[in-house]
C-alpha cells in the first residue's frame, strides 16, 4: 500500500484493528476486474434455466439436459489480453465470452449467422432495450414477403418476438449495420448457424448479460475460423431468389385439330414402334388379302350327273 495512503489512515484516527482491515481490503484484487459488472456469478452446477416472470411476461423453463453442457452459462478459465467487460464472440464454437479479468470469463452458448451472413470485426455496445420491438430489414422482407406487415410498425415485444427478452444494439465505426445480441424463443437453434447475422442467446442468458453491460463495452467478433479479425468484414446483402416464371400455356382455338406428332422410324431390332403420344384415328377396314393357309382343305362343289340348267345342277341330280 502506498505510504501516502498509510499517512491518510493515521491522520483519520483509525484504530489499529481498523487500520489492519483497511490494509487487507486494499490488497484484494477483485476477480471481476475494475470494469466488469459486480452482478453475482453463476455457481457451478446451478440450473439457471428455470421459469421466470419478466415485465409480466412468462419465460418458460428449459430442459437443461437438452442444452449441451458446453453451451450452458458458466464461469470458465479464459486467457485474453482484453480488459474486463469486453465481449468476445467465437462463431466457430458458437460461444460468447464476457471477460471478467484475471483470465476468467462467463461463457454463454449462442447461435450465429448462416452461410453468407457471417460478419467479423469490432463493435461497441451502443444501446440496449428490454422486450424490444422487431422491425425486419428490407433485405429480409425481400426474401420473405410475408414479413411486409412489420415493415413500418414492427412486431411488439413478447414471447414470440424474434428478438426475445432483451436486445443489445451494436455499432461499428459509429454506424449501425443492424447487428444485435438478443434473446430468442427458438432456443433449440443455440449452437448452430441459424440467424441473419445477429447473435442469438437463450432468454435466461441474455437477461444475465444485459444486466452486466452498461454501454460502451467493446465487442469482438472473431472470424468464421475463430481467429482475431484484422478489420471489419460485413457481407454483401443476400439477394432474394428470383421466382420461376410460369410456362406459357398453349391455347388451341376451338374446333382446331392439334397436329399429330411425327413418330420415329420403328425399331427393326424389336419390330415395334414407340407408342404414339396422340392416338391416331381408327382407319377404315381394308379388304382382306389374306391367302388361305396351304394346309386348309379346299372346298369344291359336287359333280352334276346331268347337264347344268342356267349354270346350276337340276334338283335331284
Amino acid at each position: 500500500m502506498p505510504t501516502t495512503s498509510r499517512r491518510f489512515l493515521r491522520r483519520a484516527g483509525l484504530a489499529p484493528a481498523a487500520l489492519a482491515l483497511a490494509l487487507l481490503a486494499a490488497c484484494v484484487d477483485p476477480a471481476a476486474g475494475p470494469t466488469a459488472s459486480t452482478q453475482p456469478l453463476p455457481k457451478s452446477g446451478e440450473n439457471v434455466y428455470v421459469a421466470t416472470m419478466d415485465s409480466g411476461i412468462e419465460i418458460p423453463a428449459l430442459p437443461v439436459d437438452k442444452i449441451p453442457e458446453t453451451h450452458r452459462r458458466q464461469v470458465v478459465a479464459y486467457e485474453t489480453d482484453q480488459p474486463a467487460g469486453t465481449i468476445i464472440i467465437n462463431p466457430k464454437t458458437k460461444l460468447l465470452y464476457y471477460v471478467l479479468g484475471n483470465n476468467k470469463a462467463i461463457r454463454y452458448g449462442i447461435a450465429v449467422g448462416k452461410a453468407g451472413f457471417e460478419w467479423s470485426g469490432e463493435a461497441i455496445v451502443a444501446d440496449k432495450k428490454p422486450w424490444p420491438r422487431w422491425i425486419p430489414p428490407k433485405e429480409m422482407i425481400a426474401r420473405k414477403p410475408e414479413l411486409a406487415k412489420f415493415d413500418e410498425v414492427g412486431q411488439p415485444g413478447g414471447p414470440t418476438n424474434p428478438l426475445g427478452a432483451r436486445a443489445i444494439y451494436l455499432t461499428s465505426g459509429g454506424r449501425d449495420y443492424g447487428y444485435r445480441i438478443h434473446g430468442t424463443p427458438e432456443w433449440q437453434s443455440i449452437g448452430r448457424n441459424a440467424s441473419s447475422g445477429c447473435i442469438r442467446m437463450i432468454n435466461q442468458d441474455v437477461l444475465d448479460l444485459y444486466s452486466r453491460v452498461k454501454g460502451g463495452e467493446k465487442v469482438i467478433v472473431l472470424t468464421a475460423s475463430g481467429e482475431m479479425p484484422k478489420g471489419l468484414y460485413i457481407p454483401k446483402p443476400v439477394a432474394p431468389k428470383a421466382a420461376a416464371k410460369p410456362k406459357a400455356e398453349v391455347v388451341v382455338p376451338a374446333g382446331a385439330v392439334p397436329a399429330l406428332k411425327v413418330l420415329p422410324t420403328p425399331s427393326f431390332a424389336t419390330g415395334t414402334a414407340p407408342t404414339p403420344a396422340v392416338a391416331p384415328a381408327t382407319p377404315a377396314p381394308a379388304a382382306s388379302t389374306a391367302t388361305p393357309s396351304a394346309t386348309a382343305p379346299a372346298t369344291t362343289a359336287p359333280a352334276c350327273k346331268v347337264p347344268l340348267v342356267n349354270g346350276t345342277c337340276p334338283p335331284g341330280n
